[in-house]
């Protein structure tokens, strides 16, 4: 029968995708829904390099009034046996920029995010967010993640697992800006929920226009003959090989983007106005404006997880410098989206994530710059049902390590998906004897980030 049909199991397979209740696959353990979700999709703007939590939204006085100074030794026996003991040694360095309050909450924040603090009342700024790796990858993967071997999935990966797409013609995980792969790969989840990488937002998706002369119509025949002779060679695997399946499947879905795509990624489609929002128009934050835009119109059209990627923010030299460069091409263009979304009333279902792999020091190294600080570091959360102008957590009094309500990765991630009404517990995957679920052991629900 598989055999003779027009287009094979594959077409089956796809058949059976427009059928089921809008998840990806019906043949995985899908999760089972613990809360009314707060959000449908997550934006996790992620700053690669490591974002300095005192220079951004963590201010210290007591930094500045010991501008120069060795570290105190009653702040120094705090992290005495992590991996930030050598950096004790190093005096310290005030922070280069200005802090102020903002909106009704009072918070404050620096300069480099002046745009994006407009809307502080809407974020929970969470202060103690704590690894051990002190390197950068391994860090991209641990707050990807969950361990630092980037050997398993990636949380874009398990909510793309959990919850699919609600467009069957996008990816349900879209990645803008690119990144070490590990952090959106699949690790031993079907491949078909890793991410799609795009480096540009004016690139698109890779390899998806039709070559020259070549129709729908014949297109729909050559991707029917591939997916009969894959299904012939399913059959002779038992019907058991994950990757095939995935493989039918995303010839089927890299049919469907061929026609839904081009759209969603034409950004000439948005007014003036809208696209000088968010600095598309300046060469400084053209880029990550037209990722942000982009990002905005992957949401709307029902991609479930955008991961996007701002490079630049490892400053080991000239801090004030570096993070001017990092801030300045990206604060305008994520203060946007946030304005973008309320505006579409697209802020409540959709979660926004920022932050990097890890904090920087508030001792100074080499030429006015900071060194890599996992001890005690800084990330926001906003729409998604979280309660806005509030933040959680603390570091000691010059900002090397967390001091109070520490929150480890899984209990970041934990957080995210409670915010998709998704119990860390229930979405999981059988492998090696093993019941996998996102946060590996298990981890604690930040509950007051909620409304």
């Amino acid at each position: 029968m598989l055999r003779a049909s027009a287009l094979g199991f594959g077409w089956l397979a796809t058949t059976s995708l427009f059928a089921d209740d809008g998840r990806t696959v019906a043949s995985v353990p899908l999760p089972k829904i613990s809360r009314p979700p707060g959000a449908s999709s997550v934006i996790f703007l992620f700053m690669a390099g490591g974002p300095s939590h005192v220079d951004t939204y963590d201010p210290k006085p007591e930094l500045t009034r010991l501008d120069g100074q060795e570290t105190p030794e009653s702040i120094r026996r705090n992290f005495q046996a992590s991996a930030m003991q050598g950096n004790g040694t190093r005096k310290l360095m005030a922070s280069p920029f200005r802090f102020r309050r903002y909106g009704e909450s009072g918070l404050p924040a620096s300069s480099l995010v002046e745009h994006t603090a407009r809307y502080i009342d809407e974020l929970c700024i969470i202060r103690s967010l704590q690894h051990d790796t002190v390197i950068h990858v391994p860090g991209e993967y641990v707050m990807t993640t969950g361990t630092i071997d980037g050997d398993r999935p990636s949380l874009g990966t398990w909510i793309s697992y959990g919850l699919g797409s609600e467009n069957r013609n996008l990816p349900s995980f879209v990645v803008l800006g690119g990144g070490p792969r590990p952090t959106f790969a699949q690790g031993f989840l079907p491949s078909e929920f890793q991410g799609t990488s795009i480096r540009k937002a004016e690139d698109g998706i890779p390899n998806l226009s039709m070559p020259p002369g070549l129709t729908l119509e014949q297109r729909r025949g050559q991707l029917g003959l591939i997916n009969r002779l894959n299904g012939r060679h399913l059959e002779q695997l038992g019907d058991t090989d994950t990757e095939m399946e995935a493989r039918i499947r995303s010839y089927e879905l890299a049919f469907r983007m061929q026609i839904a795509a081009p759209e969603a990624f034409d950004l000439s489609k948005e007014t003036d106005s809208t696209q000088r929002q968010y600095g598309i128009d300046q060469p400084k934050t053209q880029d990550v404006g037209a990722q942000c835009l982009l990002a905005r119109r992957l949401v709307e059209r029902g991609v479930r997880f955008i991961q996007l990627r701002v490079e630049g923010w490892d400053s080991h030299n000239d801090l004030a410098g570096g993070h001017s460069a990092a801030a300045g091409k990206s604060d305008k263009p994520i203060a946007a989206l946030i304005g973008d979304l309320k505006q579409r009333g697209l802020f409540d279902s959709t979660l926004l994530v920022w932050g990097g792999e890890f904090g920087r020091t508030p001792g100074v190294e080499k030429t006015g710059g900071r060194d890599h600080s996992p001890g005690g570091f800084t990330m926001w959360l906003g729409g998604g049902g979280i309660r806005g102008g509030q933040t959680i957590g603390r570091t000691d009094e010059v900002g090397y390590t967390a001091v109070d309500r520490v929150v480890s990765p899984a209990d970041f991630h934990a957080t995210i998906l409670h915010s998709l009404g998704i119990n860390q517990h229930d979405l999981y995957f059988e492998h090696r004897g093993r019941r996998e679920i996102a946060t590996f052991n298990g981890g604690q629900i930040l509950q007051d980030a909620f409304s």
